[in-house]
């Protein structure tokens, strides 16, 4: 066994982990740190279910990838529905896509 890392077991009884991959364009290094500050001293909106985010960001091209992870897909609808009626000034650019996998391989070290 390798230390240090961690592979979470899926199997086929286990509940797969969803992802709600979405991409923003026009997301300057300011309105970035700006909607950093507000997730971090904020709440979550009422009655999103339990997640994880992770968000990318590349200043050269002022683009964004946010990735969220849901435990179900009962969380994952409950989410991407609270999402999608978020008005555009909350979210950090405009929206090109938005993309649901099933999260194959999760693992932290």
């Amino acid at each position: 066994m390798t230390e240090g890392r961690r592979v979470a077991a899926i199997d086929k009884e286990a509940r797969m982990a969803l992802a709600r991959v979405v991409t923003f364009e026009g997301v300057s290094k300011d309105r970035m740190e700006q909607m950093d500050r507000e997730m971090r001293d904020g709440e979550p909106p009422e009655g999103f279910p339990q997640s994880e985010l992770v968000v990318l960001h590349d200043p050269e091209a002022d683009k964004s990838l946010v990735i969220i992870f849901f435990e179900s897909e009962e969380d994952y609808r409950k989410g991407d529905e609270i999402l999608s009626a978020m008005p555009a000034d909350e979210t950090p650019g405009r929206r090109t896509s938005v993309a649901k996998y099933d999260v194959a391989t999760r693992m932290t070290s």
